[in-house]
């Protein structure tokens, strides 16, 4: 059997990033926290928690607290059902769900609000690119993701959403810089690009979708969403941006871009663990509707099929 108060206590560590404010969250003390967190690892002869500034789960502990995630929203539909069962207490479910940063600071925000606002669950979002959100579904880190994997994870259900369209975008000061002779492969490979991080792929997709070939170009590294609008505004580099983000400088002028119309789409997906997926039907009404305004339909062939329902 699970030891749940125990088990509880190292879900509330990570949530609150420490013993003490877990031990405040419980009302217990927290000696009794440290207590049940060291029997339960001298049960299971592994650390479940690593101790820090803030505290974090070890591998074995992040999949213990996505159990806990699953039980508390269990607990919390039967509770709405069986109220004689009582109230939820201190602990509130907080739900840890994976997403790209762009579609963050674009579309996935207003889901997540509409969310978040009408329910008891706290969200825990993590940010990684959306070609390995995945990973952390597969790993037990989240119990949702935002992902450009169009098959679903085993033990998760997937939906469709649509693509969030790019533009290859740089001031009118860079391309008379870098591209006054023009866009091409061999201009490009002189001008400054920015990158999210070593996993962002987008602006070699883009340049292999538009000339038929992958290149070398120099990079600055620059993990922020609007500060690549900003740096491209202000000349440091050329970027693919989300088009909903830089179409008012393209129209007046203030952003080109590089090739007009080559635009690129990333098809994106959600997928959910399948054992809270009924109990989770509003969070995933919420991000189908955001999706639906805020990215275009997928272009044919690029659209999963929806498993499980959704």
């Amino acid at each position: 059997m699970i030891d749940y108060p125990a088990a509880r206590a190292i879900a509330m560590i990570v949530q609150t990033g420490s013993f003490e404010a877990a031990a405040r969250a419980l009302g217990v003390t927290p000696s009794a926290i440290s207590q049940r967190v060291r029997n339960f690892e001298e049960r299971l002869g592994t650390v479940l928690v690593e101790r820090g500034s803030p505290c974090r789960p070890t591998e074995t502990g992040a999949m213990l607290c996505l159990h806990m995630e699953q039980v508390g929203v269990l607990e919390n539909t039967l509770m709405q059902r069986m109220p004689g069962l009582g109230e939820g207490g201190a602990f509130r479910t907080s739900l840890s769900i994976a997403t790209n940063a762009d579609s963050l600071a674009t579309w996935l925000t207003e889901a997540l609000t509409e969310f978040g606002a009408d329910g008891d669950c706290l969200l825990n979002i993590s940010v990684d690119d959306e070609e390995h959100t995945a990973d952390a579904l597969r790993n037990g880190r989240v119990i949702g993701a935002i992902s450009a994997l169009d098959r679903p994870v085993q033990g998760c259900a997937i939906k469709p959403l649509g693509s969030l369209r790019y533009a290859a975008t740089a001031s009118p000061a860079f391309v008379q810089k870098y591209l006054a002779e023009g866009v091409t492969p061999r201009s490009l490979a002189r001008a400054p690009a920015l990158c999210f991080d070593r996993k962002d792929q987008l602006q070699q997709s883009w340049v292999r979708n538009t000339f038929g070939q992958q290149l070398a170009f120099p990079t600055h590294w620059l993990p922020s969403t609007h500060a690549f609008v900003e740096a491209c505004l202000g000349g440091l580099g050329w970027a693919l941006n989300p088009q909903s983000m830089v179409s008012a400088h393209l129209a007046s002028g203030r952003l080109i871009e590089l090739v007009p119309g080559a635009v690129f789409d990333r098809p994106l997906y959600w997928q959910i663990n399948r054992i809270v997926m009924p109990q989770l039907a509003a969070l995933t009404r919420a991000i189908t509707r955001a999706a639906r305004k805020g990215l275009v339909p997928a272009a044919q062939g690029d659209a999963a099929e929806p498993h499980d329902g959704m």
